[in-house]
């Protein structure tokens, strides 16, 4: 598979300006595991192979299990998976899939169980960045495969 377009080279700003949006919620205070999480179902939704790959990589980099990870798409049904994590999954699949299925009241009561105000922006902003990126990888055939994992600092 080639690329349709190095969007990184192409458009150097629009690149830049989605790794500010990153950039904010990786100093939001997110928990990285739910963050992790989060990317990951998206993408799985999405059928973005090259953030799948990064994403995969840098949870099992920040310890995340190969167990887990592979459940993510039957995440309801899951006992590995806690209340909090289960509510920021379904809130992701409702954002990724809000065509289909508005951010109901009940799933919003469930969210605001686990989660501040703050909390919510943050993991709804990085919901909307993770799909911002799928579109675009997808759109221009990111080849899946090299990521390599940065140097991590504890979490």
């Amino acid at each position: 598979m080639e690329p349709r377009i190095r969007y990184k080279e192409t458009a150097p700003d629009l690149y830049h300006s989605l790794l500010m949006l990153e950039k904010s919620i990786n100093n939001s205070g997110l928990d990285r595991t739910i963050s992790n999480l989060v990317k990951i179902r998206a993408s799985q939704i999405n059928g973005c192979g090259w953030c799948l790959d990064m994403h995969t990589k840098d949870a099992l980099a920040d310890g995340e299990s190969i167990h887990r990870i592979s459940l993510i798409a039957a995440w309801w049904e899951c006992p590995q998976f806690n209340e909090k994590e289960k509510s920021a999954l379904e809130w992701t699949e409702i954002i990724t899939l809000i065509s289909k299925r508005k951010p109901d009241d009940e799933a919003y009561a469930r969210l605001r169980e686990h989660f501040s105000d703050k909390e919510i922006a943050y993991l709804t902003g990085a919901i909307v960045a993770i799909n911002s990126w799928n579109r675009l990888n997808i759109a221009f055939k990111t080849v899946p495969g090299t990521y390599v994992v940065p140097e991590r600092s504890p979490k």
